[in-house]
């Protein structure tokens, strides 16, 4: 089993910054690539950036390209989604997820996720 616990969530307006945070527990997490995701109203969950625990490796949307930067302190089990240049069209509930799958994740391959945290963005 693997416990995923977001914060960091918010209110800002565009051009802002943001720093969602995931705290990561369980037996195994390390075999796991940590993955943020965003679901604006509608039916889909987006795949957002994620890195293998590990190596570090990281892989990201194209829509975030450039603005988000994922990371993680393995001192802390924590995995952080540093968001500048915020747009309106980034307001979403975002999720931290853990998978086996590595890469760009689809959303039905995750293994765990988190609670969500709402990021609103006003313009």
């Amino acid at each position: 089993q693997v416990q995923l616990v977001e914060s960091g969530g918010g209110l800002v307006q565009a051009g802002d910054s943001l720093r969602l945070s995931c705290a990561v527990s369980g037996r195994t997490f390390s075999r796991y690539t940590m993955a943020w995701f965003r679901q604006a109203p509608g039916p889909e969950r987006e795949f957002v950036a994620a890195i293998r625990w590990i190596s570090g490796s990281t892989y990201y949307a194209d829509s975030v390209k450039g603005r988000f930067t994922i990371s993680r302190d393995n001192a802390k089990n924590t995995v952080y989604l540093q968001m500048n240049s915020l747009k309106p069209e980034d307001t979403a509930v975002y999720y931290c997820a853990a998978s086996l799958t590595n890469g760009v994740i689809p959303p039905a391959l995750v293994d765990y996720w988190g609670q969500g945290t709402q990021v609103t963005v006003s313009s």
